[in-house]
């Protein structure tokens, strides 16, 4: 029993310092990380390779609620490690939570600029609020790489 009193202060401890670890807030340089690394898996393996290890859940591309997904030039996605529903569809006129169509920026700026960040308002699916959300994307021939972060936390 004495070991136990001992031992209890400790694991809850642990467990604290562990769980907010694993919950601590995305930053911007790790969006752009995912997309780079993206970028280097495209370009050692191929699109369809890329495509198919995202749509795997293959863990080098899926970090917590950091992800990898891909949307072909037109707007289509095409691989997303977190909601397979999403790959085939294209919502470039489905707005956000404040009417911003940032699917079609998203696309724009990639044509335009190659890469950069599109904020915009979305549903956190952790928790459940609207909250102010940022994407970096990256062009690579004909599709876009994206990462995006909950902003704010």
């Amino acid at each position: 029993m004495n070991k136990l009193r001992l031992f209890l202060p400790l694991l809850i401890t642990l467990t604290l310092v562990s769980t907010s670890i694993s919950h601590a807030a995305d930053k911007p340089e790790d969006a752009v990380a995912m997309v780079e690394k993206g970028l280097a898996y495209l370009q050692k393996n191929g699109k369809d390779a890329l495509i198919r290890e995202i749509n795997a859940k293959n863990p080098d591309f899926v970090a917590g609620e950091l992800y990898l997904y891909v949307r072909a030039i037109d707007g289509t996605i095409v691989a997303h490690p977190v909601n397979p529903k999403l790959v085939g569809k294209n919502m470039l006129e489905l707005p956000d939570a404040e009417g911003k169509l940032f699917r079609k920026d998203i696309v724009e700026l990639a044509k335009s600029k190659g890469k950069g960040w599109v904020d915009y308002r979305y549903n956190n699916p952790v928790s459940k609020q609207i909250e102010s959300k940022t994407t970096y994307l990256q062009r690579a021939g004909d599709i876009i790489l994206e990462a995006g972060i909950y902003k704010g936390r």
